[in-house]
């Protein structure tokens, strides 16, 4: 047996070894101290030469991931004491890109598995979910930002040409590959704050072929298996452009009749969304468009709620909606109907921190049953930020969410809202192993930095999304 090293630095920088038998010690790989390679007695582990190591941890077909605390935010491991699941000194192994075990590190521990993380420090959760965002948007509305400041509202900007008809114009200008190129780069913004899924409405475009060019930039980016997964949402009716205004009728018939069958044919979206609000559109109009989503296999989404309850949460819950979203507005018996349903209501509490608006009644809620979601809402107007985590702050300061609830909503029920829970949503075995590794040492503190990039390692199905050292050598060496 090789004798053991006094130094572990000595082994790790090697170069000409791939493998040692070493003594229980901790062998951190050179200049990675976070990410290290943990000991087990008196059996040969792999140590990774450092010019190999980013392809390594980028494509090892079997790796484990550990910290001081793993957050599964599963049923399996949750109880009245522990709803998050948390496991101490946790490891999450993975095996071809998927969820094989968890569970405690020692009963994990296994030969020839390169280890990210330590199980004396850090926090591991599933990769966070944006369940409502419409980040595929040119140009900038940061003159009527200011203009919201200063006391102008929502709708008065709205009718004076900005909102979503500004972004209309900016979308409509845009080439398909500058949307492409706009989204790819917000897509990795959001990896580096843990996001690994993220669903993405059109609704900029207000034509038939604008609406198309948003989606196909979505089905553009969704390839990149190197960039949070994507789920698409065709938000069919948002807003009236200036020139159909007229034949409003006519515009919904063909949004209906036309555009959504084609939607489905060609598969461009998993859902439709309708805005359901005074001076947006009517619960009898959503209702052409759900019923015409319903017919060719498309789920359903919806706005409503934000300005005022007209009924769109009880359609929305008759039509089997996945989800109800703002929800500022809404009855109680309509939140009845909702957990009857199973609708989850996704709250955005960026957007209506920036119009001053009260937050939903969150106790009735409760009350009702339903789940809660958490979502950015990122979009250039409301909410001009890519960071679920700063999402997921508010929603605990002005929402009265517990912490329990703002993690929950970033993922199990966020998956749920999105249906696909089989897949994503808690580090379950079978899943994919969407992870997030936290420079931090409890789960509470994700809520704390106010969307401050907190995070070490990000992977989806095991391919790495993102990894702060590789960051701070690539910014020492610039």
């Amino acid at each position: 047996m090789a004798q053991a090293p006094q130094n572990p630095s000595a082994v790790t920088t090697n170069t000409d070894l791939d493998h040692c038998r070493i003594l229980p010690l901790r062998i951190a790989h050179p200049r990675r101290s976070g990410l290290l390679f943990e000991s087990i007695r008196l059996r040969t582990i792999p140590i990774v030469r450092t010019a190999r190591y980013k392809e390594a941890m980028r494509h090892a077909e079997r790796l484990m991931v550990c910290a001081s605390r793993v957050v599964t935010c599963s049923e399996a491991f949750a109880g009245p004491q522990n709803p998050l699941g948390v496991i101490e000194q946790g490891a999450v192994l993975v095996e071809n890109g998927k969820v094989v075990d968890v569970g405690p590190y020692p009963q994990l521990a296994a030969t020839n598995t390169p280890v990210v993380g330590n199980v004396q420090q850090g926090v591991i959760t599933p990769g966070l979910i944006d369940a409502h965002t419409h980040l595929v948007w040119a140009g900038s509305r940061h003159d009527e930002y200011i203009l919201r400041m200063q006391g102008a509202g929502y709708e008065a900007i709205a009718a004076a040409g900005g909102g979503i008809v500004a972004s209309m114009r900016s979308v409509r200008a845009a080439s398909l590959e500058e949307l492409a190129q706009n989204l790819t780069r917000r897509l990795r913004r959001m990896a580096a704050l843990g996001v690994t899924t993220c669903e993405i409405k059109s609704g900029y475009g207000l034509s038939e072929q604008s609406e198309r060019k948003q989606l196909e930039a979505i089905r553009a980016v969704a390839s990149d298996n190197s960039l949070p997964a994507v789920v698409p949402t065709y938000l069919a009716l948002h807003a009236l452009a200036p020139e159909d205004r007229p034949n409003r009728a006519a515009w919904v018939d063909e949004v209906v009749e036309r555009s959504v069958p084609a939607v489905a044919r060609d598969r461009l979206a998993r859902f439709v969304d309708a805005y359901i609000d005074r001076n947006a559109f009517s619960v009898q109009e959503a209702e052409k468009l759900f019923s015409a989503a319903r017919r060719v296999g498309l789920g359903i989404r919806a706005h409503v709620g934000q300005f005022a309850d007209i009924g769109g949460a009880s359609l929305a819950a008759s039509m089997g909606a996945a989800s109800v979203d703002h929800v500022e507005n809404v009855s109680e018996a309509a939140l009845s109907e909702l957990a009857a349903a199973s609708t989850v209501v996704v709250l955005l509490p960026l957007a209506s921190f920036t119009l001053r608006q009260q937050p939903p009644p969150i106790a009735a809620m409760r009350k009702a049953g339903v789940r809660l979601a958490v979502a950015s809402d990122a979009n250039p107007g409301t909410a001009p930020t890519e960071s679920l985590p700063l999402a997921l702050a508010f929603a605990l300061h002005t929402y009265g969410l517990t912490p329990e609830e703002c993690l929950l909503g970033a993922t199990r029920y966020a998956a749920l809202s999105l249906q696909i829970e089989r897949e994503v949503g808690s580090l379950d075995p079978g899943k994919s192993a969407d992870i997030v590794l936290w420079d931090l040492d409890h789960e509470h503190a994700i809520l704390q930095p106010w969307g401050s990039p907190m995070t070490r390692w990000v992977s989806r199905s095991g391919r790495v999304l993102f990894d702060a050292d590789e960051r701070c050598e690539h910014a020492a060496r610039c």
